[in-house]
């Protein structure tokens, strides 16, 4: 049991308190809000309790009080004090041992504790603050300084609170001028990135369409050469010996053959061309409002037309296969560039994650030896629709999954990656549509994001 303060000076080492001076300052903090001040009393002798609650009564302070350990704790579970007065000798449990849980426990770690003791062995005091008391006061004490040393240490929990909250305030300040310094820059090289698309198109759809045009008549004439060679050929079936002799250095036959193949490679590569070019002005919509209303699997095709020399085999791994699973989807309004720009970060990580995987597992996997890229998308309510793209890359490690919209934060070696991709596509989706970026991955096995827009964009 704990020393009673009413108990007589003689008999009894925790005496009374000493009583204020009536000539000095008057011990209540005017300065602090004392009415929002919860204080907890712990301490098994009663009149103890009741002697030091009615000291902090009339300060001003809102009292609690515990006559035990368990009860002490049950009370600061039940609602976390401001400052604790803990008695040090009681039964059953001591106040060491209150003050150790509730000094391993988050949620009251941070509570000031001042023991209130009639042990004042230097021993006990040490051991005190060890245990992370916040200060020691020995009975018998001055009711002058116990209402300062709370005062205090209720200013220095403030002081502390109130340095997290400034701290936590730089912090989101900080957040906000990094992700705004990166959407500026993001936005300049976009817009330059979508002038430069913009202009090759332009230049190579004139020349390309020029080539297109005159291929069909250069097959014609060719055709009526060909029939016009066959009817010499017939006519004058034993030339002169130096038209042999051009004919064979020639090998006239092989070209006659050979050239309508060549002519159907030109043909060829130049749908292809056409295409790229039509994939350019898709994705940089150069000329256009940024705000409209598009076909999200007209820009995944787009994209992936951009993207073929990344899906073709690279070294020891073999060619991307794509899987499209287009679902009936309404159009979207959106701004378009910046959700090409999404789905463009997003399709080039997949197949960095499908490159990654390759070099380490050398193909020997499963995945690795046949990489895959699905597309699915879905219409997820009368408002909204879905795109998720999906491959069999190296993927995520569980730990990192939180910092993955981290701005400057990357998973790829040094020089491979800025760390804005995927901060950029969040900012994009859920800051400025609304909408909702997820992911779901396994190492080894691959990662899937999904990107759920509104249908109609309220920009």
């Amino acid at each position: 049991m704990s020393a009673d303060l009413n108990s007589p000076h003689q008999n009894n080492p925790g005496i009374m308190a000493l009583p204020i001076d009536p000539d000095s300052e008057t011990s209540t903090p005017d300065h602090v809000p004392l009415d929002s001040r919860d204080i907890l009393i712990v301490d098994d002798t009663v009149n103890n309790i009741r002697l030091i609650a009615e000291m902090l009564s009339l300060a001003g302070y809102s009292v609690r009080k515990a006559i035990s350990g368990p009860m002490a704790l049950t009370a600061v579970e039940a609602n976390p004090p401001d400052l604790i007065l803990l008695d040090i000798t009681m039964p059953d449990m001591d106040g060491y041992e209150v003050c150790s849980r509730l000094k391993v426990d988050a949620k009251t770690r941070d509570i000031p504790i001042i023991f209130l003791s009639a042990l004042d062995a230097a021993f006990d005091k040490v051991r005190a603050l060890q245990l992370g008391g916040a200060d020691y006061i020995t009975k018998p004490f001055l009711k002058e300084e116990v209402l300062i040393r709370i005062e205090n240490q209720l200013r220095l929990r403030q002081f502390k609170q109130d340095l997290e909250t400034r701290n936590q305030d730089l912090e989101n300040t900080l957040y906000q001028l990094k992700a705004t310094q990166m959407e500026l820059v993001q936005r300049e090289k976009m817009l330059g990135l979508s002038q430069l698309i913009s202009g090759i198109a332009h230049e190579v759809n004139n020349p390309i369409s020029f080539i297109a045009g005159n291929l069909e008549p250069a097959e014609q004439y060719f055709e009526t050469l060909v029939t016009l060679l066959d009817l010499y050929r017939q006519h004058y079936p034993d030339p002169e010996g130096e038209i042999k002799s051009a004919i064979a250095t020639a090998d006239l036959d092989f070209i006659v053959a050979d050239f309508a193949s060549l002519l159907k490679s030109i043909h060829s590569g130049t749908v292809r061309i056409c295409d790229i070019v039509q994939a350019l002005q898709t994705f940089s919509h150069q000329g256009e409002s940024d705000t409209k209303t598009i076909n999200l699997h007209a820009t995944l095709d787009s994209i992936l037309v951009l993207l073929q020399t990344r899906l073709r085999g690279q070294g020891n791994r073999p060619a991307i296969a794509v899987q499209c699973h287009y679902s009936d989807i309404p159009a979207v309004t959106c701004d378009a560039k910046l959700i090409g720009q999404v789905f463009m970060h997003l399709l080039n990580n997949a197949i960095d994650a499908i490159d990654a995987l390759g070099k380490e597992d050398s193909g020997t996997s499963e995945t690795a030896s046949s990489p895959t890229l699905s597309i699915y998308t879905s219409v997820t309510d009368n408002q909204s629709v879905s795109v998720t793209i999906q491959d069999t890359g190296i993927g995520i490690a569980k730990p990192l999954h939180s910092r993955i919209y981290e701005p400057f934060f990357t998973t790829k070696s040094v020089g491979n990656g800025t760390g804005l991709g995927l901060a950029i596509s969040y900012q994009i989706v859920v800051e400025k549509h609304k909408g909702s970026l997820s992911f779901e991955s396994t190492p080894h096995q691959g990662s899937k994001f999904t990107v759920q827009l509104p249908i109609k964009f309220q920009g």
